[in-house]
């Protein structure tokens, strides 16, 4: 690949900066409106950002990004919105990994670039479902291409919320082609399968990977799209529930499901496995955590 990308990782890079700064003020403004409920006397939850540093084995710069986590607020329990910027030479797993998806050239040149925005949120009330969101765009001197999605994770599961989630996802999707959400909710299904368990993580969404048109700038507007519907399609569901009544029973369900969601991240998610392998800032990679958990 001889095209320089200089340009578009820059550009890449501050759209999932700006994304991350719209997140984190409308979740702010979540906390600030929330004046009811067991929580309200709690002062309004503010992010705590933390700068991540990567660096290469001979001490190099290899990027980093923010950590931007909010802990023990009157709707958020815990919600992590991360972004970095990476790069580097991949080592010998991931170069292996990378070619069993078909990137072509790792054995001759292993150096990526690798950009994105991250976010998992778990509620303090049990009716509010937790949600995950990702957007990311990876080069490589051979190959570029950009993934992400969302999927929503209640443990008391409405069927107009989850409609309401899945509306958005089909109308950032419907925008740019028409088989992309059938396409990308299949694939949602799949990949947030917990095989052990034998049931879904959650009631999906859209998920994707390495998507390349040959059109860069029609994929990074589609990746844009995904990252736009995000607020819309679970700020409403949020507002729905937030004040819902709960009692002990209700949190003992929602306890044994983090501890699902948990299970599902540590053993089967492809970003916290990138993550960890290529040396990234331990915290940050397992922001998604929740704060408590519990197995039957």
């Amino acid at each position: 690949m001889t095209e320089d990308f200089t340009e578009r990782k820059a550009r890449a890079s501050q759209w999932f900066s700006d994304l991350r700064d719209r997140i984190v003020a409308a979740f702010e403004a979540l906390e600030d409106a929330q004046t009811s409920g067991p929580f309200a006397q709690l002062a309004p939850g503010r992010f705590e950002v933390t700068p991540t540093k990567r660096a290469a084995p001979d001490g190099s710069d290899a990027g980093g990004g923010k950590m931007s986590v909010l802990r023990g607020g009157r709707v958020f329990e815990k919600v992590g919105v991360n972004i970095s910027t990476v790069w580097g030479t991949l080592g010998d797993r991931a170069q292996k990994a990378m070619a069993a998806r078909g990137v072509p050239g790792m054995d001759r040149d292993p150096r990526f670039w690798a950009s994105g925005i991250s976010l998992v949120a778990h509620m303090q009330n049990p009716h509010t479902p937790a949600v995950h969101m990702n957007t990311r765009m990876f080069w490589t001197p051979h190959a570029w291409w950009f993934g992400g999605g969302a999927d929503l994770n209640p443990c008391i599961e409405y069927a107009e919320d989850t409609a309401h989630f899945h509306g958005q996802m089909r109308r950032a999707c419907d925008a740019h082609a028409p088989e992309y959400y059938a396409r990308f909710k299949a694939w949602a299904d799949e990949y947030f399968f917990v095989p052990h368990r034998g049931r879904a993580r959650g009631v999906g969404g859209i998920f994707y990977d390495d998507l390349n048109t040959g059109d860069w700038e029609a994929d990074f507007a589609f990746t844009r799209s995904v990252g736009e519907a995000f607020l819309p399609a679970f700020l409403p569901v949020t507002e729905r529930r937030r004040d819902t009544t709960w009692d002990d029973a209700d949190k003992d369900v929602q306890l044994i499901h983090r501890g699902l969601y948990a299970e599902y991240n540590l053993v089967y998610d492809r970003g916290t496995k990138f993550g960890l392998e290529t040396g990234h800032d331990a915290n940050a990679v397992l922001m998604s955590l929740p704060p408590l958990a519990k197995w039957p």
